[in-house]
């Protein structure tokens, strides 16, 4: 194991909901992820830096076929490296104003995948704006996607996310790691390739599973899932309510089989920490970026840290 960590930020940490997605706010919100990333470099980590996609390239896809009529509309996959271009860019300056010039390098990567994965015959990763009932309706018809109801805050186009198998570019942004850069790689999941790696493939992978592969092939040491709360609630929305500051692999299992983490928020970051810990990880966390600094520090009600119950130091589940 390294003091090498990976950090995966979430497409909605740099395009709120309530956000039209513009340069500005884009660029604003990677000002303030930085900062918290900075402090981690400070105190001497080696870090790897995933983003999601999910709003971004969901907009990408809706302009080239806006523009389908002028200029030839370009496949899902390419959106994809076209985003991790866009992103990478937002976050390495960010990353430089932070932590110092010409640290932060942005790889696009490529992320094999199986193309026997279930995840092709039924399309579940929700990208881009949400849309009433009648713009869905109208998207369909004009496009043939792929629209359902996500959470009761409307309707989005979804697709396939199969899981990852491999970082093609891993060797390269090892490398760059060792040489003391702060790296941005398999953003939004990283584009995905067969099994030859030359052939692209339409889906968008998870970030957190592309996040979970990453610091397993790394060797890291830590995972950070950063979200948009401070931790993980037990109970969440009920009278019972409680945040889980502490869990062993076995407890998060149980909890995400008793449908704790809903698959559209929670759960998908549950099971690439728990796949990260399996494949020989230390830690898992999950936390917001204002509390990412004092997790990665140790604090003790700081976040949700998953690991196996003789590295829990305490283990709280209780009210707070």
């Amino acid at each position: 194991m390294t003091t090498c960590a990976v950090v995966a930020l979430g497409g909605n940490a740099l395009t709120a909901e309530d956000q039209d997605g513009t340069w500005e706010q884009i660029a604003d919100n990677a000002r303030e992820m930085a900062t918290p990333l900075g402090r981690l470099v400070a105190d001497g980590w080696q870090l790897a830096v995933v983003h999601g996609n999910g709003p971004q390239v969901g907009a990408l896809a809706l302009q080239q076929d806006a523009a389908r009529m002028q200029v030839p509309a370009q496949p899902l996959h390419q959106l994809c490296a076209m985003t991790q271009g866009q992103l990478g860019s937002i976050l390495v300056r960010a990353l430089d104003a932070a932590c110092g010039a010409d640290v932060a390098v942005a790889v696009v990567t490529h992320v094999r995948v199986d193309p026997g994965d279930p995840a092709f015959a039924a399309p579940s990763k929700p990208i881009g704006p949400f849309l009433d009932e009648q713009q869905s309706h109208e998207l369909v018809s004009q496009t043939g996607w792929s629209v359902v109801e996500d959470s009761g805050r409307g309707f989005r186009r979804v697709v396939a996310s199969p899981l990852p198998v491999a970082i093609v570019e891993l060797r390269a942004i090892s490398t760059l790691l060792n040489a003391g850069h702060v790296v941005v790689a398999a953003g939004g999941g990283g584009g995905a390739v067969g099994d030859d790696i030359t052939t692209g493939v339409d889906a968008v992978i998870d970030k957190d599973h592309a996040a979970a592969m990453l610091a397993t092939q790394l060797g890291a040491r830590e995972l950070y899932l950063v979200t948009g709360v401070d931790c993980v609630l037990l109970d969440f929305g009920t009278p019972t309510q409680r945040p889980a500051h502490e869990l062993t692999p076995e407890q998060a299992e149980r909890h995400l089989s008793d449908g704790q983490f809903p698959p559209g928020s929670m759960g998908p970051k549950i099971a690439a920490a728990l796949a990260f810990l399996r494949a020989g990880g230390r830690r898992a966390v999950i936390t917001s970026p204002r509390m990412l600094a004092s997790a990665a520090a140790g604090h003790a009600k700081a976040g949700t840290s998953i690991r196996d119950a003789d590295l829990v130091v305490h283990v709280s589940e209780q009210a707070s």
